[in-house]
């Protein structure tokens, strides 16, 4: 049977109103509602006009109910800029997503959840630290966050949109804590957006972070704090801090600039004048849109270890997208840059157990 539902996800995921898939497919928009809505069931010919639209194969119309995602408990970064029809993108992407989850875990045997429970916690600082001390990594910088995210058990998944407006996403589902990043910015800020959506995980895993400026701010100072632990700062960062201290320093522990800037000031080895006074200058020498001399891109080892099994498996990304019924571009959006795959093709297995 046709699946409306179906319709409706392929349809948001190319951020398509039903108007503008009526007039890519000749169809009338009181036709597109009441397909989307189960009301009428598509001929062959409909069908047709409708894959060569969306640019989604057959099988994925007539596929089970898609994964629900309930958006209440979505942590959206920088959600109040973005428009509806992003974030319909975006969480269209999320259910894809589990999918692309539940057929790799029927596959493989992955890292288990390993995260406290902070939601009692007030003090993004101290759940910081909390989380640190979990994991015993003390205070030194982090040297591959992303490595650090998935051995404790946390999938994690690129989005394709090439867009300012969508950084990052963050939600449990199952017990299973999952994160979307935006690939399509740069490698400090995706870092610093994986540790805010670390923290929204353990600290409002029962809440609806989406709805408050407050939940954002602390997820902000939990990604300050976990990145830039407080003692480790003040004791590397010198008494004067000048725009060459404060580029050295941001190449320590992996963050932006004005990340950087952000928490000396924070901790008070700048004060409010000498923090706009560099922010100044880290904008007159492009540090404000972008790295001009930044890091090299993280990149995921659980993905980069599957691919690598099934690719010596003989099964190609193309396999992978047929069995799930799923645009190439769309699987590629999920995994193929967090995984590094545009540099260089998967290793080995690297240990990853297959699910016997």
């Amino acid at each position: 049977m046709f699946n409306p539902r179906r319709l409706g996800l392929a349809r948001k995921r190319r951020r398509f109103s039903a108007k503008i898939l009526a007039e890519k497919t000749g169809l009338a928009v009181d036709t597109i509602s009441r397909l989307e809505n189960g009301l009428n069931s598509p001929d062959e010919t409909t069908v047709a006009k409708l894959v060569q639209a969306l640019g989604f194969p057959v099988p994925f119309f007539f596929d089970p109910d898609p994964e629900d995602i309930d958006t209440g408990a979505v942590s959206f970064r920088s959600f109040s800029k973005m428009s509806a029809r992003e974030r319909d993108a975006a969480i269209s992407a999320g259910s894809l997503g589990l999918q692309l989850s539940s057929w790799v875990d029927q596959r493989f045997t992955l890292p288990t959840p390993n995260l406290l429970d902070l939601s009692y916690e007030t003090d993004p600082e101290a759940s910081a630290q909390s989380m640190r001390q979990f994991w015993s990594i003390g205070e030194k910088p982090i040297g591959n966050l992303m490595a650090l995210l998935e051995t404790n058990g946390i999938r994690l998944f690129s989005l394709s949109e090439n867009t300012a407006a969508v950084n990052a996403f963050s939600f449990w589902r199952d017990n299973k804590p999952y994160i979307f990043l935006n690939n399509f910015k740069t490698a400090e800020s995706s870092i610093f957006d994986a540790a805010h959506e670390l923290g929204h995980l353990v600290m409002h895993k029962h809440g609806d972070p989406k709805e408050t400026r407050s939940a954002e701010r602390e997820a902000n100072s939990f990604a300050s704090a976990f990145l830039m632990p407080a003692n480790d700062v003040k004791a590397r960062v010198p008494r004067r801090v000048t725009i060459e201290v404060l580029l050295k320093a941001k190449a320590r522990w992996r963050v932006s600039a004005t990340a950087m800037a952000y928490r000396l000031n924070a901790l008070q080895l700048l004060s409010d004048w000498q923090y706009k006074s560099l922010c100044i200058q880290l904008g007159r020498s492009g540090y404000r849109s972008g790295e001009p001399v930044g890091i090299e891109r993280e990149t995921s080892l659980i993905w980069r270890k599957v691919l690598g099994q099934l690719w010596s498996e003989k099964t190609t990304k193309n396999d992978i997208a047929a069995d799930l019924h799923l645009p190439l571009d769309e699987l590629e959006g999920l995994i193929w840059n967090l995984a590094g795959l545009d540099k260089r093709p998967p290793d080995g297995s690297g240990g990853l157990r297959a699910v016997s």
